[in-house]
């Protein structure tokens, strides 16, 4: 194929990536299945678009196009060429508010059209869960609905013409479209119900944009779409409703359809029990169902008809509740014994009101086939979203055959939402008579004569229990991890599998994953992107050289270590764990890069005082990014510090090495308001660290040494149950998570894992509040938001009477990651995303307080401003 990968170099504006690496990010979608492309094709135009697939079409390579690639049924993962739109082509053209239309190219991400519309009033109304990163074109082409379609339809009820290639040239606007030989349909062949889906939408001709809408890239590329916009509701309420039955939920769920009604969703307890903080939202009960509604009153009725129930209006709590239905592709993919779920059978559609007795069925079908899943979904469409934990190896078959028969039985649909793709294609002569099957295929025909789009889909389909992805790549290497990893029993591949290519990761913003994601967009520097590489290593046939992989090292070397992905990704993925794992491995027995021995070793270096008498060359030799100035070391907190600061309880302030090394003034603050909260300090006169320099760049031996040696000094605090107080946030994180997974067997380091509090989460319960006095921009430190959460942060500001803005993101420096050479550009990228543009704009007078001692370093290197630390701030407001 090197003349294939010539041509299209030679033709195509854009990137042509046929290197391993690229070629495993893009294996796999969010389905079961993996298809190793011959190349990815990242096209910069249309005109880059018309000439990958001639070529293609040239060479006689089979074309998948690709937006988001969080298929769950397995449309957007091809063993030929692969088009990704969602890289250059995401482009909202225009937006007509009085036609009530907008012009988009097909990589643009559902949520930017809508940011383009919502200064109209105006919104497009299919919003699936991924609508944070889903594109137009993925949209299109399975036809997405999402949770609004009682309301506003389908995405086929919502495009009014498309732009479209096909892979003999042509190309034409779907409301003038060129001679086709396109067969007739009988009506009889179609279930009467709105999520109708797999196959087919022959019965929506002579209208051909509806009917090339759901065809799943089978029939043609989409270059382009004019879709339509509905009006925005002004308010919306959320009555969540709980009931005491499993089933009690699918059974009121078509009664609540109506007027005024936007949505009516449903969700069972075992997804419940994976919601986290956000079960408490919830009223009590087995089920539930979220009924969104325009007015008050609408709300209010269907909440009466429950036996428990919330009406909320806040925005903000009704995002929060939201999240626990938006997240549940990714939460369901593990059981509440951590065992593994999977898709395959995810959005079987029946008649609403044969929902009731079809979940009955189904959950009878489960236990005759000794699986079980965690259900949810649009219940007001008779749509339900399963993941079921299969046995991938044997009874997939089996099991899909009879819940095919059985959604037929009920006048359903094999897909509701998420097309055929490879799971279910396959099973369509269940569903559909033979007849209507030898229809598809010449519908597909007069499209695709030569079969290259997308092939194996919908029509002469792939067997639904081939090619998939857990059985073709069993590691090469050993895979038992040098850190715990209990949450995997310690086994990097069940760990890397815990991704399933949801995407949340490819979010454009809100929480903190994937910070150099956003900064870089390329899918290798996505969580998703990093696990795919990990487990295709492990897996040895596309990625090969195991631990001494360029590919892996070159893709986690931009992973800030941030941690946002343990508490962002819906399956706890831990990147910055598995780099580290990874680091082990890879220099075992080599040399290390020098900022692995520079910053790596700082805390050692610090205590030695080497950094600052050799400071210059300390940067120069040690892999320091020559445009990063380096901190300067001063007289350390520990020697400051006086014994007897306080009276009252014992409490012991870690001096962490950057605040005993480089602002050791932050502890005295801490020490004095501690001290006027009624605690009697105390201070470690022996050198501690928790280790997390070594751990980051992968040294873990070293950071088992560190920790337990620190966990050994600390006895004689720890087993008095004296609290210890962290300053450092990334510290205070390391030694509550971090300390288990490389030394979590010693007793010592448990005890102290138990002992750490942050100093907010100590100081607030103990204060009285404050007179309001200004505000504040707060910088949270990305290792507490992962480890512990910022509750108490928020409290504690409150007490202090500041008004605070806290923002969303990684600041970008990310311990020794921003002062590594190399990573200066993206490190300040980062934190132009949020943090630099809030700080310049905030109003004079605004406190900017960051805990991290990166945070406040990145602050000082990219604006004006002089942060500060929160007992700093407590301390100016107490008055001390």
């Amino acid at each position: 194929m090197t003349g294939f990968v010539g041509g299209l170099r030679a033709a195509v504006d854009g990137d042509v990536l046929d290197d391993r690496a690229s070629r495993a990010v893009y294996s796999v979608d969010a389905s079961n299945y993996r298809h190793v492309p011959l190349v990815v094709v990242r096209p910069r135009s249309v005109d880059g678009v018309l000439a990958a697939v001639a070529v293609a079409v040239e060479h006689g390579v089979p074309i998948t196009n690709r937006g988001a690639g969080t298929s769950v049924a397995g449309n957007s993962a091809g063993a030929g060429m692969v088009l990704d739109f969602s890289r250059y082509l995401d482009r909202v053209i225009s937006v007509d508010p009085d036609e009530k239309v907008a012009v988009v190219q097909p990589g643009v991400v559902l949520d930017r059209l809508n940011d383009a519309a919502r200064p109209h009033g105006l919104v497009f109304g299919p919003d699936p869960s991924t609508h944070s990163r889903c594109t137009l074109g993925g949209m299109i082409g399975n036809d997405a609905c999402g949770a609004h379609s009682i309301a506003w339809g389908k995405t086929s009820d919502n495009v009014r013409a498309l732009d479209v290639l096909l892979p003999d040239g042509r190309r034409f606007d779907t409301r003038t479209p060129p001679e086709l030989d396109l067969p007739r349909a009988d009506p009889a062949w179609f279930p009467a119900l709105d999520r109708r889906v797999s196959g087919y939408r022959l019965d929506a001709l002579p209208d051909l944009t509806r009917a090339l809408v759901g065809t799943e890239g089978t029939c043609a590329t989409v270059l382009g779409a004019t879709v339509e916009l509905v009006e925005s509701p002004p308010r919306r309420v959320l009555a969540v409703l709980g009931f005491d039955g499993p089933y009690d939920a699918a059974d009121l769920a078509p009664e609540l359809r109506g007027p005024g009604v936007l949505t009516v969703e449903g969700l069972n307890a075992e997804l419940a029990r994976h919601a986290g903080d956000s079960r408490s939202l919830l009223p009590p009960g087995r089920s539930w169902l979220f009924v969104e509604a325009v007015e008050d009153a609408v709300a209010r009725r269907a909440a009466a008809l429950a036996p428990h129930s919330v009406v909320v209006s806040d925005p903000a709590r009704q995002r929060a509740l939201w999240r626990v239905r938006e997240d549940g592709a990714g939460l369901a993919t593990r059981m509440s014994d951590g065992g593994e779920a999977w898709p395959g059978w995810e959005d079987a559609a029946v008649p609403p009101e044969r929902l009731g007795a079809y979940l009955r069925e189904f959950d009878a079908l489960l236990a005759g086939h000794g699986r079980r899943g965690v259900t949810y979904g649009h219940y007001g469409e008779g749509c339900l979203h399963v993941r079921v934990d299969f046995d991938l190896a044997r009874g997939l078959r089996s099991f899909l055959r009879d819940a095919a028969d059985l959604v037929v039985a009920h006048g359903g649909s094999l897909s509701g939402e998420h097309g055929d793709g490879q799971a279910r294609s396959e099973l369509l002569p269940r569903m559909y008579p033979p007849a209507a099957i030898t229809a598809f295929g010449r519908f597909k025909a007069a499209f695709d004569p030569g079969n290259l789009m997308n092939p194996g889909r919908v029509v002469a389909p792939l067997k639904l229990d081939d090619d998939l992805r857990v059985l073709v790549a069993p590691p090469v290497i050993p895979t038992r991890a040098a850190l715990a990893l209990r949450a995997d029993g310690g086994d990097l591949v069940a760990a890397s599998r815990r991704c399933v290519g949801v995407g949340k990761c490819l979010n454009a913003r809100g929480g903190v994953m994937c910070p150099s994601y956003r900064v870089t967009r390329e899918e290798k520097h996505s969580t998703r992107g990093r696990a795919r590489l990990l487990f295709e290593m492990l897996g040895g046939r596309v990625v090969r050289d195991g631990w001494r992989s360029e590919e892996v090292r070159e893709a986690l070397d931009l992973c800030l270590g941030c941690k946002g992905c343990k508490r962002d990704c819906p399956v706890d993925v831990d990147m910055a764990t598995y780099k580290a794992e990874f680091l082990h491995h890879h220099y075992k027995g080599r040399r290390r890069p020098a900022a692995h021995y520079s910053m790596g070793w700082l805390p050692l270096w610090l205590r030695l005082r080497l950094v600052n008498r050799v400071s210059a060359r300390f940067a120069r030799f040690g892999g320091v990014d020559p445009a990063r100035p380096l901190p300067v070391p001063v007289r350390s907190f520990q020697s400051r510090f006086a014994a007897g600061t306080g009276g009252g309880d014992r409490v012991l302030l870690f001096p962490d090495t950057f605040t005993n090394h480089f602002e050791p003034g932050i502890g005295l603050d801490a020490a004095a308001v501690l001290g006027h909260a009624g605690q009697a300090v105390e201070v470690p006169r022996s050198a501690v660290c928790c280790g997390l320099t070594w751990f980051s760049t992968g040294q873990l031996d070293v950071a088992r040494r560190v920790v337990r040696r620190t966990a050994r000094v600390l006895r004689p605090w720890t087993r008095e149950g004296v609290p210890v107080v962290g300053l450092e946030p990334s510290c205070t994180a390391f030694l509550r998570g971090d300390a288990l997974e490389v030394a979590g067997d010693d007793p010592d380091v448990a005890r102290l894992a138990g002992s750490v509090r942050t100093f907010a989460e100590h100081v607030s319960p103990l204060l009285e509040p404050c007179a309001p006095g200004g505000g504040a921009v707060v910088q949270p430190h990305c290792h507490q938001y992962a480890e512990g959460g910022l509750d108490a942060d928020r409290e504690l500001l409150v007490k202090a009477g500041v008004t605070a803005s806290l923002l969303e993101g990684c600041c970008g420096l990310a311990g020794n990651f921003g002062f590594e050479e190399g990573h200066h550009e993206v490190s300040m990228a980062v934190g132009e995303l949020a943090l630099f543009p809030a700080v310049r704009t905030a109003a004079e007078g605004t406190s900017v307080v960051a805990d991290g001692f990166s945070c406040r370093t990145q602050v000082r290197h990219g604006t004006d401003a002089e942060p500060v630390h929160t007992a700093t701030l407590l301390r100016r407001r107490l008055g001390l």
